[in-house]
């Protein structure tokens, strides 16, 4: 009994740390975005480019495409989820040129809540009073935080409340792609998401402007970063801590990533939220973090390893899934 205490402590700690790395990694995507200075449909094509291929590469080295568990069901909602984790991708790195990294991350970081109402609107799930509750206490340090006053409605260019838009509709879009994924059982998450970034390819493909990219010169090293580091082992890391962590822990840890973003964003560009907006960021915190117990009991166990579970591990390839 002993040794299976100790056992358990052991992969818990570790998958801690792996998931923690992942988060500190989450939180410096917005400074690889801004530093590689393409539009962000170019970012995004030149992620999912490099992403496929660190994903595959690993895939292969596993034995990952053996027994995959893919049928053309799961390939196509598995497909459909990509096109929504693509577009959010998009959407967010707009944010971030509109507003500031660390206001697009908070704002972002709703994502739990839409998947609550979408799966309520979508597929009759039950939406409590408590959740309806908690939900809306996050929409109003939604408001604080994005800092909107009724000036920026009616003066001003309106680019800042497009950037606040932009941060709700990507996280709308990966609300969609964490409800179709979740229809996926049987598939490691690993290939799930190396389907959504082969499915990126061709769908940002039109969007790309490759003659922009003529003068990038060293600044490829940053896109190469996104593809390799914040989708390949980033990825890898979060789906090794899954394996290991109760839902519980992985809630909290999740919100090292929006922790780590506003302090990248404040040390390296000097941005940061003014006190009223940081009142918000404990609202949200707080009910992002009730909502998403409630929807998995927090004594629930995470399965030991993805290689023997592959259906509990195959979750939305996005980095702030809780």
């Amino acid at each position: 009994m002993n040794a299976d205490r100790k056992s358990d402590s052991r992969f818990e700690h570790k998958g801690t740390v792996q998931l923690t790395a992942a988060m500190v990694l989450s939180g410096t995507l917005g400074i690889f975005v801004v530093e590689s200075g393409a539009s962000p449909f170019n970012v995004v094509f030149f992620r999912v480019l490099f992403g496929a291929l660190a994903l595959g590469a690993y895939a292969l080295a596993r034995g990952y495409f053996r027994d995959h568990g893919l049928t053309p069901r799961k390939l196509g909602l598995a497909a459909l989820g990509g096109l929504f984790i693509v577009f959010n991708w998009v959407f967010l790195f707009q944010s971030y040129e509109n507003t500031s990294i660390s206001v697009a991350t908070v704002v972002y970081h709703t994502q739990p809540f839409y998947v609550v109402l979408l799966g309520a609107l979508l597929f009759r799930e039950r939406l409590t009073a408590a959740k309806a509750g908690w939900i809306a206490l996050a929409f109003g340090g939604l408001i604080l935080v994005s800092g909107v006053t009724p000036s920026d409605f009616t003066g001003g260019d309106g680019t800042y409340l497009l950037g606040v838009g932009q941060a709700l509709l990507a996280a709308l879009l990966y609300g969609l792609s964490t409800l179709v994924t979740k229809r996926i059982t049987g598939v490691r998450p690993h290939l799930i998401a190396l389907v959504q970034v082969v499915v990126g390819i061709p769908l940002l493909l039109p969007f790309a402007d490759f003659g922009a990219m003529s003068g990038t010169g060293a600044d490829w090293g940053w896109l190469v970063g996104l593809g390799v580091i914040h989708t390949g082992l980033m990825y890898v890391l979060m789906y090794a801590a899954y394996a290991q962590l109760p839902t519980a822990k992985i809630a909290v840890l999740a919100f090292t990533y929006p922790a780590v973003a506003m302090v990248a964003d404040w040390a390296v560009y000097g941005h940061h939220i003014g006190l009223v907006q940081a009142l918000g960021v404990p609202l949200i915190v707080a009910a992002s973090l009730k909502v998403t117990l409630a929807r998995q009991p927090a004594s629930a166990p995470a399965p030991r390893t993805a290689a023997r579970a592959p259906e509990a591990a195959s979750r939305t390839a996005t980095p702030a899934e809780c």
